[in-house]
């Protein structure tokens, strides 16, 4: 349910914020406002009414209380890094910003698990405990500015999600503000508690039903050994085959990565690793973390299968410095598109790692069709694909058409079995899709679920579910189903 515009007094509104915020927790000016009239995906742009800026739950409580009365919309926003539109404000709204939120709370290491502010930075959390040798596992390649709260709203992977999955396997509790502006506790300190999984329910739910105010998360023992690999193929086909035999090998790798030529031209122009060989058509990272023993073992079998599969040669690094300069360019690789075009549209699909090599081959023809470089970077080891299709903003009708790329490279996704967000969330971005993947009555639940906490549609609204009026594809859909039904042409 979409919250209607409606006049509203935006002086008494921002006096009553104010009250509780103070001056400087309101953002009142237009020029000001403009800072966070998008999020990573700048293609699609909202000025909020206002923004608030609160340090504490109960602020936010507060402030969430104002709009219940108001019947104001609001979309909440961490870091602003999200790349589906997820943070995007709607017309008239407040945007709740976290911020300032950036309280370390709690470091439990006895029982490995830390309670954060949703303003602090994924990296933060390694950082407080790595002296102790614990580390925070979902590692976005934003670690260093997308921020925990953000992480939970979109349920982040990263590239160790592989073998240690992505936030809603590391989060125990959540301290909640609901949508009518409740605090409440889900979850706990324990990794299972009695009753509905309402942790999960949340993780990943995108701001439609609440806001987290205190995150618990698990921390991990560092591991004895790690070992980094990169190899290098003449085809996509021979590296997404060692893929393949890695994984039916039976080695779990802490993260595995692949990359194109474009992409590997791109990062080396920008970051100078000097590691990615530039005529090589496409390369593999893999991470093989564990006892020392196991990952020796694993190092030689894993460099066999990729020599079995064609690679030309393969680099090893176990010292600190050398792993963190082979990660350096696939961390980058987003960053670099933008040195060899003005704008890149980035999705982000899944597949089954089985069918790699010929959905790729789909999207270099679908390149080749609509005349748009594609690069691309992916979690090879569970088949999340990062398309990053390139192009010029300042053409006339270049972003619809790339968005018809990308909605065509979410098509071939669910047409391989597979999904339309592995990370990255729905938002505003993939809304129109959701009924390539999920049926009328999946939609339908899904929007039972939202509406029981989210019953005005004030939280975060137009948000994940498509509708008539935010989407032309679904509401060219529902016409057709009326036109079929009635009999009736009306067009």
């Amino acid at each position: 349910m979409l919250a209607q515009p409606t006049q509203r007094d935006w002086k008494q509104i921002a006096r009553e914020l104010e009250a509780i915020l103070d001056k400087q927790g309101v953002v009142r000016r237009k020029e000001e406002l403009l800072t966070y009239e998008c999020d990573g995906l700048t293609s699609y742009r909202q000025r909020p009414a206002l923004v608030v800026l609160p340090r504490t739950t109960e602020q936010v409580a507060a402030v969430v209380k104002i709009c219940d009365r108001f019947s104001l919309p609001w979309v909440a926003r961490g870091a602003g890094t999200g790349l589906s539109g997820g943070a995007l404000p709607v017309e008239d709204c407040l945007l709740i910003v976290t911020a300032l939120m950036k309280k370390i709370l709690k470091v439990d290491l006895e029982n490995q698990r830390v309670v954060v502010q949703p303003g602090v930075i994924n990296n933060w959390v390694t950082q407080t405990v790595s002296g102790a040798g614990f580390y925070y596992a979902p590692d976005p390649s934003s670690q260093i500015i997308c921020s925990v709260g953000g992480n939970v709203a979109e349920n982040s992977g990263g590239v160790h999600c592989l073998k240690y999955g992505v936030t809603t396997n590391h989060v125990l509790g959540l301290k909640l503000v609901t949508p009518s502006g409740e605090i409440v506790e889900v979850g706990g300190e324990l990794p299972e508690m009695p009753g509905y999984d309402l942790t999960g329910l949340f993780v990943g739910s995108e701001g439609t039903l609440g806001i987290a105010t205190e995150i618990t998360l698990k921390i991990l023992k560092v591991p004895e050994a790690i070992c980094v690999l990169l190899a290098d193929f003449n085809s996509i086909e021979e590296a997404g085959a060692a893929v393949a035999d890695i994984t039916q090998a039976g080695i779990v790798p802490g993260g595995m990565e692949m990359m194109d030529n474009l992409s590997i031209n791109a990062v080396e122009d920008v970051v100078a690793t000097g590691c990615y060989p530039r005529d090589a058509t496409a390369i593999l990272l893999v991470e093989l973390d564990g006892l020392a023993v196991e990952v020796d073992a694993n190092k030689k079998q894993v460099a066999e299968l990729c020599r079995k599969n064609g690679a030309r040669n393969i680099t090893t690094a176990s010292d600190p410095e050398t792993r963190l300069k082979l990660w350096k360019g696939r961390k980058a690789a987003f960053a670099a598109a933008g040195h060899i075009s003005p704008d890149y549209y980035v999705q982000d699909g899944v597949i089954p790692r089985t069918k790699l090599a010929a959905v790729l081959a789909e999207i270099e023809a679908l390149s080749q069709r609509s005349g748009y470089p594609i690069a691309n970077v992916f979690h090879a080891g569970d088949g999340n694909l990062h398309p990053l299709i390139l192009y010029d903003n300042s053409v006339p009708g270049a972003l619809e058409e790339v968005e018809e790329v990308g909605g065509e490279i979410l098509k071939l996704c669910v047409k391989a079995g597979g999904s339309i967000s592995g990370e990255h969330g729905i938002g505003a971005d993939k809304r129109c899709y959701m009924p390539e993947m999920f049926s009328e009555a999946d939609l339908e639940t899904m929007s039972w679920v939202r509406d029981a906490w989210n019953p005005k549609g004030l939280a975060n609204p137009g948000k994940i579910f498509p509708t008539p009026k935010t989407c032309g594809e679904a509401a060219r859909a529902k016409m057709e189903m009326v036109k079929q039904v009635e009999g009736v042409d009306l067009f």
